[in-house]
């Protein structure tokens, strides 16, 4: 279902670290690939990218929207023994932090550590001993023997990243670090791709826009929607998968792995966008779920939605398991699937597309 080029692309993009706030590798192979079949490239000051399609005719202007940037830590400290003490950056999880293996990035090149884990026999069972570690209590062993030592390896303030990249479970199951949300800014350059494959059926302009620091607060979507001001927007990021063990369904709602693409309901989604969304699907024989949105998505959606006068837009969401954790899990046929609603969808619209409530 993929060729050898868009594989060689997904797998790039998901070895290259971009952690959030520290982007610019993974948002310079992103340019590259668009860049060959895209009329126009441009970035932003902190690193968001868009390509556009069409962009000198006067019809609307539908903007297709991923983040670049994954989960990660930061060097807080360093001590007079040489063990480095970190942070986290964005939404990372302490809980599987001790005994993995990281690589922290500095302006020399990437320093190896691993994040140390009292043996089980020394633990403290009494003081908290095996217990999830507030942040402050995790470090990173690179092998230095004095704070001066290490500050020769790396300094505070460089990014980390965890050292696991990815694997195929199967021909369909993909695993690995930083698929939350790498795998959307390649979904959106394929939609990109095939839209302008079939330029002759496209009757809108076109931007898509790979973002920075959504996992910190969508901050880049909200300087880059503003900057391009789009008549409508698509976004796409993961969502929860929820069809494991010890998931309430009841609580969480249910979204299968393999069962295709997820629209949300409410929040910043708008209602005429997701029903036609649904037509299109309904359409084309792509099979989507469903999930309710009761305050925000938690995605750029709800930084883009408010800009200027308001930017109708849903979000079409890849199901993945284990979400902010080195293995992420995620289904090649979902995501095939989400990209051509995505491009059907934008090949649908009329020149005057619009999206009114009343």
């Amino acid at each position: 279902m993929m060729d050898r080029q868009e594989q060689e692309f997904l797998e790039e993009l998901l070895i290259t670290p971009s952690p959030t706030g520290f982007e610019s590798q993974g948002q310079k192979v992103w340019k590259k690939y668009v860049e060959q079949f895209a009329d126009s490239v441009e970035a932003d000051a902190y690193g968001s990218a868009c390509a556009k399609l069409n962009t000198s005719f006067d019809v609307v202007t539908v903007m297709l929207e991923a983040h670049c940037d994954e989960i990660g830590m930061i060097v807080q400290h360093i001590t007079e023994n040489g063990f480095v003490y970190i942070n986290k950056l964005g939404g990372s999880d302490s809980t599987i932090a001790r005994a993995k293996r990281v690589n922290i990035h500095t302006k020399k090149g990437v320093v190896s550590g691993v994040i140390g884990n009292t043996a089980i026999h020394l633990q403290d069972k009494k003081n908290g001993g095996g217990k999830q570690p507030a942040w402050k209590d995790i470090y990173v062993d690179i092998g230095a023997q004095s704070r001066e030592e290490a500050l020769e390896m790396v300094q505070v303030g460089d990014p980390i990243t965890y050292a696991d990249e990815y694997e195929y479970l199967s021909d369909d199951i993909l695993s690995g670090r930083g698929l939350d949300n790498r795998i959307g800014g390649f979904m959106i350059a394929q939609v990109l791709r095939k839209l302008e494959e079939r330029r002759d059926e496209l009757n809108v302009n076109v931007v898509a826009l790979n973002s920075v620091q959504e996992e910190i607060g969508g901050y880049g979507a909200r300087m880059m929607s503003y900057r391009i001001d789009p008549d409508m927007a698509l976004v796409t990021d993961v969502t929860h998968a929820t069809d494991t063990p010890g998931i309430k369904n009841k609580e969480h709602g249910l979204v299968k792995l393999g069962e295709g693409p997820s629209l949300q309901h409410g929040g910043a989604n708008h209602p005429k966008i997701v029903e036609y969304l649904e037509e299109i699907s309904e359409q084309k024989e792509i099979s989507i779920q469903h999930e309710a949105t009761s305050v925000r998505t938690g995605t750029d959606t709800d930084s883009i939605f408010y800009q200027k006068t308001g930017i109708p837009s849903a979000l079409i969401s890849l199901p993945l398991r284990y979400m902010h954790s080195p293995v992420e899990t995620a289904s090649l046929k979902d995501l095939h699937s989400l990209v051509d609603l995505m491009t059907e969808a934008v090949l649908s619209m009329e020149p005057d597309q619009t999206f009114q409530v009343f």
